[in-house]
């Protein structure tokens, strides 16, 4: 892949106002994809959905511009998750869609993501070509092919239908008791319909966008609020999730916390068990590696791609695999839908529950988590930390230090100016002092 200049390993992302996330910019991108994206002989159409943000408003115009001056008509489809566009942008045979989300990152961070009109995140190749049109001059089409925008009113709605139409018909929720966390994000207005439709008896929590207040406090980052609210309500269990909807993290009834990584074995290990598993398990190189050996005790293949969920999805469809999935919550279920889907995973993981007939705490313990310590270094820009031999001198000592009992991984962030340093292994005190160690040695390597 050659080195892209905006695009990271999940779209394009910022804090608004700094380059590049300005409405000029935006304008010029929407221009640019309208180019690469148009698909000739027929009237192309781009579907834009948004999370919460009050910039989002702004971006949502620009965007609009830049593609009707590409000739390009815009489906405008308000607050929506990200799965949503995506599951949308198939069914309106659209050419691409469009999504304003910084995911889960606070208010003053903004972004974009593309969707192709199969409902999958765009290939490298193409997002190369958008960037290579951004460099031309802007040159607006004749005025009788200016594209045009329309509203989408019943988006929601398709939306909730469809969520539903993932689940069999005789599955029901009758009688239990859900707690809701929407992180005041894109689920706000929809996450609820589904499961009460589904006959759960559900609580709500960050419902009350105000456009600045998305994953502040709540939401799949921030489970406090939840658990407190779990455990005060006597739940049975809760769901939080993230700005935009592609991620969730579970709350038992106790109010611990079953993350990413446990979801999946939950769901691989019920289908194994049903028969219902085609392949194996992908998840990525911070997957706990409490999953990988439950997943081999059950003779269940597992792999590990780079992280990012576009590496999930490649090696899911190389192999032609149905699971995978990250620790943050962001689950790939490819016999559902063609992207990470918060709603979607927490439907499959409450339809194991229900087909196994048992609590999710029980369906948990078939596999124990080894600790896994995780130190964020801020630095000014991101960089290869293996690349910097002091760096790699550390991580030398502290793998043979730890032997076979235990792992480590050093990696930059794709979409913050972050270095991620993972110490995993069986002694969490052990891991703790060398994750600090080797997060030390990094800062000093390059800290902002």
């Amino acid at each position: 892949m050659t080195e892209r200049r905006y695009f990271g390993t999940d779209g394009i992302r910022g804090r608004v106002g700094s380059e590049p996330i300005t409405p000029d910019f935006m304008l010029k991108l929407g221009w640019a994809a309208g180019q690469v994206l148009r698909r000739d002989g027929q009237r192309n159409r781009v579907l834009i959905g948004k999370d919460t943000r009050l910039s989002g408003y702004m971006f949502e115009s620009a965007l609009e511009a830049g593609l009707a001056a590409a000739g390009i008509d815009v489906r405008l489809l308000g607050p929506m998750p990200t799965p949503a566009i995506a599951y949308l942008t198939r069914t309106f045979r659209a050419s691409a869609g469009i999504v304003i989300s910084a995911s889960h990152n606070p208010h003053h961070d903004n972004g974009i993501k593309f969707f192709s009109h199969e409902g999958t995140k765009l290939s490298d190749s193409v997002e190369a070509e958008i960037e290579d049109w951004l460099d031309r001059p802007l040159a607006v089409c004749d005025a009788a092919d200016l594209g045009k925008a329309s509203r989408v009113d019943d988006a929601p709605g398709r939306y909730v239908e469809f969520c539903k139409s993932t689940v069999p018909n005789e599955f029901r929720l009758d009688g239990m008791r859900i707690v809701l966390d929407c992180a005041h994000g894109a689920t706000y207005h929809v996450a609820p319909k589904v499961f009460q439709e589904l006959g759960a008896i559900v609580s709500v929590i960050g419902s009350e966008p105000d456009g600045l207040n998305i994953n502040l406090g709540v939401g799949s980052t921030h489970l406090d609020a939840l658990q407190n609210e779990v455990v005060h309500r006597q739940a049975d269990l809760g769901i939080a999730f993230d700005g935009d909807g592609d991620r969730v993290q579970f709350v038992d009834r106790d109010g611990s916390v079953v993350d990413g990584d446990e979801l999946l074995y939950i769901i691989a290990a019920q289908r194994h068990r049903e028969g219902r598993l085609r392949g194996g398990v992908v998840g990525t190189l911070m997957t706990n590696l409490g999953v990988a050996l439950a997943l081999q005790e059950r003779d269940i293949p597992f792999v590990r791609a780079k992280v990012g969920d576009r590496y999930v999805m490649e090696q899911l469809i190389s192999r032609g695999w149905q699971l995978g999935g990250e620790g943050s919550g962001h689950l790939v279920i490819r016999d559902c839908t063609t992207t990470g889907d918060g709603i979607v995973s927490a439907l499959q993981v409450l339809m194991a529950v229900w087909r196994a007939d048992r609590p999710l705490a029980e369906l948990r313990r078939e596999m124990t988590r080894l600790p896994q310590v995780l130190v964020n270094v801020t630095v000014e820009e991101r960089f290869d930390p293996m690349s910097r031999k002091v760096v790699a001198d550390a991580v030398a000592e502290a793998e043979k230090a730890l032997g076979d009992a235990g792992r480590v991984l050093l990696r930059a962030s794709g979409t913050e100016p972050l270095i991620r340093v993972m110490v995993e292994g069986e002694d969490e005190s052990a891991m703790t002092e060398w994750a600090d160690r080797l997060a030390n040695v990094v800062r000093d390597s390059g800290a902002a």
